[in-house]
């Protein structure tokens, strides 16, 4: 009987954390994810050091070293991706690297412009001409 009964309250706390912690998560705002997935992921940390703790002092019983193995190759995932997620949020707050000016000599104006740099005009027949035709007669 203390069993079920221990049983029962574990799965309400379990249900209650669950509903609660996705009411806290649902209202946070965007700019605040980005410090809080990191503060999980170093507390996830921990529990993963807990988890390799436990294994070592598992003893011979295999159904619990699994359980352990499994439970721990899923921390690690979640720190490995959470940290992933919050590394690529962080580049969005980056500012972009300016483009560097071009010095005032660089610039080639003796040159003439290349086919692919002339401006093209649309004919009446539908082609596309170039808009001056160096050289050329009417």
């Amino acid at each position: 009987m203390i069993l079920a009964s221990t049983l029962t309250t574990n799965l309400a706390i379990l249900v209650l954390a669950g509903f609660i912690g996705f009411v806290v998560i649902s209202k946070v705002p965007n700019t605040l994810h980005t410090p809080l997935m990191s503060g999980t992921n170093a507390i996830h940390g921990i529990v993963l050091l807990g988890g390799l703790l436990i294994i070592g002092l598992a003893g011979n019983d295999a159904f619990n070293k699994v359980i352990l193995v499994i439970a721990i190759t899923f921390g690690t995932i979640n720190i490995v991706g959470g940290f992933l997620v919050t590394d690529r949020m962080l580049e969005m707050f980056k500012s972009k690297p300016k483009p560097k000016p071009k010095p005032a000599g660089d610039e080639d104006t003796d040159r003439p412009a290349q086919p692919s740099e002339r401006p093209t005009v649309v004919s009446p027949a539908g082609g596309r001409e170039p808009a001056e035709r160096g050289g050329e007669g009417p």
